[in-house]
């Protein structure tokens, strides 16, 4: 499968073992889902392979997708005026994002343009950074219990990193600090990375709407949150989003109880002032911190 969602088109990622015991959640439900949508697909175009996902490729695959998106983060921006912040190849699609936000969140286009989104970072990859693999996409249900230990987060060479370093805050609002309807609690994390492939990595573009203080991340130059901007990425990964929003049983729910498009769209961005995250919000929260939390700039 190449879909995947805003959030993991920067977060989307690998799996390896580590030395703290794991379990991946049972995911029966969207795996039959998942099988059944292969099947059809198949019988479609004749020929499908899309199996990768953060639980099936193998380490030198994750490799080659880690060093990719490190390639395209040397690479020299070619946005221009347009985003003046923007410092590298990978930048351009954070800035793409954000220049975009309020016309593909809670429209008709949010799964259109965010699908031609990935497919064109997938293809950037490939045609700039000698990429051989497809865009993996993460298994939020597998992970729901015991995020913190799941190997896709371990730190090691093959992972997209750990969780960031222990810094006190109070969590962080839903839809925006200002308009709470939702509070997602502090997790361990909050801090900048320390560890894995992303830990020296440079955030330039946000924040606009920051799920974290202003005491921990410093504003933007540009009203837009496209001036540069350059601090630590940070991660506060939470447990309460998983185990609320990102079960296996969340998402096959979605999927059979919303046959209907605009529902189905509806439900999965989330009913923030009925209380319902929805596994979209979720999946931006699993991660959290900065730019993680940012509607606008999450790719980053």
């Amino acid at each position: 499968m190449r879909f995947t969602t805003t959030a993991v088109a920067a977060a989307a990622a690998s799996c390896t073992s580590t030395a703290i015991a794991y379990t991946p959640a049972d995911t029966s439900g969207t795996d039959q889902l998942a099988a059944q949508g292969l099947a059809n697909l198949k019988a479609y175009e004749k020929t499908a392979n899309f199996t990768c996902s953060t639980e099936t490729a193998h380490r030198r695959e994750k490799k080659e997708y880690i060093d990719a998106v490190l390639c395209l983060q040397s690479k020299p921006a070619i946005s221009g005026a347009l985003a003046p912040g923007a410092k590298s190849r990978y930048d351009d699609f954070v800035a793409t994002h954000i220049n975009q936000t309020l016309t593909i969140h809670g429209t008709a286009n949010f799964l259109t343009w965010h699908r031609y989104f990935v497919q064109t970072y997938e293809t950037a990859l490939r045609n700039e950074c000698s990429y051989t693999g497809y865009q993996p996409y993460l298994n939020w249900g597998q992970l729901a219990l015991d995020p913190l230990n799941a190997p896709v987060f371990s730190g090691d060479s093959t992972s997209m990193s750990g969780n960031g370093a222990y810094v006190n805050h109070s969590g962080a609002g839903v839809p925006s600090n200002e308009t709470p309807f939702i509070t997602v609690p502090p997790g361990q994390g909050g801090g900048c990375l320390t560890s894995g492939p992303f830990a020296n990595m440079t955030v330039n573009h946000g924040p606009i709407s920051p799920a974290l203080p202003s005491s921990l991340v410093p504003s933007n130059p540009q009203p837009d949150g496209l001036g540069h901007n350059p601090r630590c990425l940070r991660r506060d990964i939470s447990t309460w989003a998983a185990r609320t929003n990102l079960q296996d049983r969340n998402s096959t729910e979605l999927i059979v109880e919303n046959g209907e498009i605009g529902k189905f769209q509806t439900v999965m961005q989330g009913l923030f002032a009925q209380g319902l995250l929805g596994v979209h919000t979720a999946g931006h929260f699993l991660v959290g911190g900065d730019p993680g939390g940012d509607l606008f700039a999450s790719p980053g």
